[in-house]
């Protein structure tokens, strides 16, 4: 039998990867083109639709070319995505609106009304998206009611994967797993949701078909096939979101299994047969396939925060790290590395784009808390290091309640190849913590799926095979404690901010200009 090699890709928030694996798993090339997420004003975040397009392209055909393999001879491209984006398009697929993003909190009094009505919460339970301002449900709201020439002169409302597909092959689909993310979509029978519609102002038709993440698509535009160096018959499969097949991708699928991620945001993620919402309408239910969904929480602020640290208050440090010719993050950890767990009492909120999970309040922003003279910058950086990671652990709370006690925690994202922060999180979390040695496990859970989807494994099971050796980490006892004794007090200072939230928010929405 010939062999084949497949490409999975991930349309991120701040850049696409594209990472070319033969049949057994094994990276081949990889390639990471970065943009932009353009913030306006204080509570937009949006991105030019057509710069990600490229950006699609680039990643797919550098990865390639470092992998020296004849694009011929690629067996299928599949895709994962970030969730929750919207565009407004014309008729021809032609932009009308900027990419807006999950973390776009302009809709934030639409997501209040929603949340405060049983209608939300009823939508919430069969639609398993959170009423917040990352959902499109909430944007469509606002962009009805604020943007009305706009919204009646739009097409069709799609997400960002959608887009690159109308542009690939002049179709508009969507799959059930970004469907499952739009607060739009029926759970139980996987078709648009009549009341959620009605609440959104649109019909099915200014929405995509819903296919099965595992739909495969031939017949690429020839132009785009040469700009790939790929065979036009090449199946592209539509594929799923970034978080769902992060699951997959770290071997996370089973029962008790749960999988953590910090990427540019982070999330908490674990497995079931059958959609599962929250009472309390904490935590999210997305599809993977048909019969295996995804629950879990997601937050905000994760390797953005840090990346905010690095740029906006460690210029010396960056300048140290240029002349020394390492990576800036690597100096920023090894400072946090010198300060004792719990940074000496200081004590790091990181809403700096509100929060989802738990508080699913777009209003939060971040805090220092505890800061007294004793404390010096290097205190500051392991304090929203540990921040990220608290936050993180508050939703585990959540969904321990709904879930049990979790059996094993897989780690994945950027922040997996720093030491430290995987020990922090074990400390943290008081449990073992295993890192699989892929950290693109978006991809990797990509092309699993593009396997499984052209018949080339029976199971997504076969992922076992796939993962590779793991870092294992295990909670230092006197680390555990120090976390232990700070976090009831970490949540405590959020829950009683609730009102000084909304009150500076409304401060910034009226004073601040965009920078």
């Amino acid at each position: 039998m010939q062999q084949e090699w497949y490409v999975g890709v991930d349309i991120g928030t701040t850049s696409t990867k594209a990472v070319v694996y033969d049949a057994t798993g094994e990276v081949k090339g990889l390639h990471n083109v970065e943009y932009p997420l353009n913030t306006p004003e204080v509570s937009a975040a949006v991105q030019d639709p057509e710069e990600i397009f490229q950006a699609v392209l680039m990643s797919i055909r550098t990865a390639i070319e470092k992998s020296e393999i004849d694009g011929k001879k690629i067996g299928f491209i599949s895709f994962s995505s970030a969730m929750h984006s919207l565009i407004a398009v014309d008729e021809i697929g032609s932009p009308l609106t900027e990419c807006i993003t999950w973390a776009d909190t302009r809709s934030s009094n639409w997501a209040e009304k929603l949340k405060a009505s049983s209608t939300g919460h009823d939508i919430y339970r069969r639609t398993g998206t959170p009423i917040h301002p990352m959902s499109p449900l909430v944007k469509l709201m606002w962009l009805k009611e604020e943007y009305t020439d706009l919204f009646e002169k739009t097409a069709k409302f799609i997400s960002i994967k959608e887009y690159v597909f109308k542009k690939l092959f002049n179709v508009f689909i969507v799959d059930h797993s970004i469907a499952s993310a739009t607060g739009l979509f029926n759970l139980e029978n996987l078709t648009w949701d009549v009341e959620a519609l009605e609440v959104a102002g649109i019909t099915a038709a200014q929405l995509s078909e819903p296919v099965p993440t595992t739909k495969s698509i031939d017949g690429i535009d020839e132009k785009y096939a040469e700009v790939l160096g790929i065979d036009p018959s090449t199946p592209f499969i539509v594929g799923a979101s970034d978080g769902v097949l992060s699951n997959l991708g770290v071997n996370a699928i089973e029962p008790g299994a749960v999988a953590v991620t910090i990427g540019t945001s982070g999330a908490i993620r674990t497995a079931a047969n059958a959609p599962v919402t929250d009472p309390k309408g904490r935590t999210f239910c997305y599809a993977l396939t048909e019969d295996l969904w995804i629950i879990g929480g997601p937050v905000n602020n994760g390797g953005m925060t840090f990346r905010w640290l690095r740029d906006e208050i460690c210029g010396a440090e960056i300048e140290s790290a240029r002349r020394l010719g390492i990576d800036s993050y690597e100096v920023l950890t090894g400072i946090a590395a010198n300060v004792r767990p719990g940074a000496d009492g200081l004590l790091f909120h990181p809403y700096l784009t509100g929060e989802r999970a738990p508080l699913w309040n777009a209003n939060a922003r971040g805090s220092f808390f505890g800061l007294a003279l004793h404390h010096g910058k290097e205190h500051m950086i392991r304090a929203v290091l540990e921040g990220i990671v608290f936050n993180l652990h508050s939703v585990m709370l959540a969904l321990k309640e709904l879930i049990g006690m979790p059996k094993r925690i897989q780690a994945t994202g950027g922040f997996a190849r720093s030491e430290l922060w995987r020990q922090m999180l074990a400390d943290i979390f008081d449990q073992e913590v295993f890192v699989p040695e892929s950290h693109e496990s978006s991809c990797l859970g990509a092309m699993i799926l593009g396997m499984y989807a052209q018949g080339k494994i029976d199971s997504l099971e076969h992922v076992k095979a796939m993962v590779g050796s793991v870092h294992q980490h295990t909670p230092d006892p006197e680390h555990a404690e120090i976390y232990n004794e700070l976090m009831p007090i970490f949540i405590r200072v959020s829950r009683k901010l609730t009102d000084e939230y909304e009150a500076i928010a409304a401060f910034q929405n009226k004073h601040v200009k965009p920078k």
